[in-house]
């Protein structure tokens, strides 16, 4: 496509591809982005072979602007080409020398992976430019489907865990008795949220804690339209009682964050909320690399 008349031009493209989530961003010679477009195109949606065109159809007249950085999902098995994991510790620089070409000036940032004191791997992909775009040090918390939580010690992430509690909040919600006790399409029960995350301090763990919203809906004692909000409280509770932070910075969609925020402050947690396209600060300082 031919480029847009008096559009300046860019000095980055930086792209966020992940599971179901498309978002891109024109960047000028500071990194401030000046345009962005997403769309429902995830790699899920996109058939084996098809992403070169996904990415001419959403952003094809920016394409020849300047290089074009992706982060995210795009670079696993599954996505247009499987950019191997760098592992902790590992800053922009590390991250810089792996990143992988798959056409001319389109690049892919590599995942991040590491081990936990048993030895058992973890890996992400995406989450690493947002704490380094962040440019803070600290315990980063990126709530979502796969939670991450991130130590970042002087410009390196030095290690982190993941937590499947979005997932595992749908499939409750979807697939298990729980959900057939749950009224849909009802705004959040602030009231209800917070006394999930209570209920997440108390003895039993969780596996008995989740028995517990069914029969306080048996008992009357919890309506089926405050439900799910108590199950987002309770396994929101339980995730970051888990982590013992006593102080955490939040990147997530705005809704969530905040409802982690709120968590975290229940549970006598310090937190700040950070903003959450800041992953295109660590995609502008990849591509210069």
């Amino acid at each position: 496509m031919a480029r847009e008349a008096g559009r300046d031009r860019a000095a980055l493209i930086a792209i966020d591809w992940g599971t179901t989530s498309f978002r891109a961003y024109r960047l000028d010679a500071h990194g401030a982005v000046v345009d962005s477009r997403s769309a429902p195109k995830g790699i899920l949606s996109v058939a084996p072979g098809g992403f070169p065109a996904v990415l001419e159809a959403q952003i094809g007249d920016w394409l020849g602007d300047a290089p074009v950085v992706m982060s995210g999902m795009v670079g696993s098995r599954q996505g247009w080409m499987e950019a191997p994991y760098v592992p902790c510790p590992a800053g922009l620089d590390e991250i810089a020398s792996a990143l992988l070409e798959v056409r001319k000036g389109v690049w892919i940032v590599p995942g991040v992976s590491c081990r936990d004191e048993s030895g058992v791997p973890d890996v992400m992909r995406g989450e690493e430019t947002q704490v380094l775009g962040a440019e803070r040090s600290g315990l980063f918390c990126l709530p979502g489907t796969h939670s991450k939580w991130v130590e970042v010690r002087n410009g390196r992430i030095e290690r982190f865990s993941t937590y499947m509690t979005g997932e595992l909040y749908a499939l409750l919600r979807q697939h298990s008795l729980l959900g057939r006790m749950m009224e849909e399409g009802k705004p959040a029960d602030a009231r209800a949220f917070s006394e999930g995350v209570a209920r997440s301090a108390e003895p039993g763990g969780l596996l008995h804690h989740l028995f517990g919203v069914r029969t306080r809906a048996l008992m009357g004692e919890l309506h089926a339209a405050a439900a799910p909000s108590y199950l987002s409280g309770l396994l929101i509770g339980h995730e970051l009682r888990s982590s013992r932070a006593r102080e955490i910075l939040i990147i997530g969609e705005p809704a969530l964050a905040e409802r982690y925020r709120e968590a975290a402050a229940a549970l006598g947690i310090e937190s700040e909320l950070l903003e959450p396209t800041c992953g295109t600060r660590a995609l502008f300082r990849l591509g210069r690399r």
